[in-house]
């Protein structure tokens, strides 16, 4: 008697560790939807078209004092010394217009970090508040390719995320 209601309790704890709820959630159809991404896409597109038009004048600049060292070299009124000090005055012009376009790039990336993280925080408090709600013991993000390989829709629990954001 012992034994079977031993094997009885067993099967009871194997059965309930089975039965953990797991769903999926789709963080790139949530993100989409939300408007205060689409704004903070917005703030970035317009900072990238300013930081690139001040890049373009200066690589204007640089191709306008290129063509006037070249047009002076041609003419020969300038001395060999000369010819070296407007090549050298020319490759500094050149990296800082590559250290600008590095510091571009970082700031972009920075600026999108500090603009998204907060969407972000609230995204996962969501998805966090749906999975303690629901008894879900993982919520797998679909928006990531090659990780999840099978997804049952009734477990999508974007929706129920998209409610509580």
């Amino acid at each position: 008697m012992k034994k079977i209601l031993f094997a009885f309790v067993l099967s009871v704890f194997a059965l309930s560790a089975f039965a953990q709820k797991v769903g999926h959630v789709n963080t790139g159809i949530l993100l989409e939807a939300m408007p205060e991404v689409k704004a903070a896409d917005s703030q970035l597109e317009a900072l990238q078209k300013q930081l690139i038009s001040k890049g373009e004048g200066m690589v204007k600049a640089f191709q306008a004092e290129y063509q006037a060292a070249v047009a002076e070299a041609n003419s020969g009124t300038l001395t060999p010394q000369q010819q070296q000090d407007k090549q050298a005055q020319l490759q500094k012009k050149q990296q800082e217009i590559q250290a600008y376009e590095q510091k571009v790039q970082q700031d972009i990336l920075k600026k999108r970090e500090e603009l998204l993280k907060p969407i972000l925080d609230r995204v996962d408090v969501a998805i966090k508040a749906v999975g303690k709600e629901n008894g879900f013991l993982f919520i797998f993000d679909t928006a990531i390719p090659n990780v999840i390989l099978f997804a049952d829709e009734p477990l999508d629990v974007t929706d129920k995320v998209k409610a509580k954001l």
